[in-house]
């Protein structure tokens, strides 16, 4: 994946989530996308904090968007892999963190890995 391309993507997906545009956010994930986070047990009644699919994905990002109206994300660094990326931010309340996001190759997200600072 070159810088350009990376940078694209967050910057689109960045301003979808700045602007709680849930079918904008939802643009940027594949229909059978895997999402695991430490959140998901926490907005959900999932015990496995993995989500499944993008029907599931837009349950979970409302209810995210929801606990949070004021959410904003704010952008710290950019990790340019192969096919992948790590998007490294401010997020909810100003916490630091950091997503493992693997692209498949219409560069929807296939598999995201969410990770939180814990302070």
């Amino acid at each position: 994946m070159d810088r350009q391309r990376a940078e694209r993507f967050a910057e689109h997906w960045y301003a979808a989530w700045n602007a709680h545009d849930l079918t904008a956010i939802l643009d940027h994930y594949a229909d059978d996308v895997e999402l695991v986070s430490p959140l998901v047990s926490a907005l959900t009644a999932r015990a496995n904090n993995t989500i499944a699919g993008k029907d599931a994905l837009r349950a979970y990002f409302t209810a995210g968007l929801e606990k949070y109206p004021a959410l904003h994300f704010e952008p710290i660094e950019l990790f340019v892999g192969v096919d992948s990326l790590v998007l490294q931010y401010l997020g909810a309340g100003g916490n630091l963190a950091a997503e493992v996001v693997l692209l498949d190759g219409n560069d929807k997200v296939a598999r995201s890995l969410a990770h939180y600072a814990q302070r």
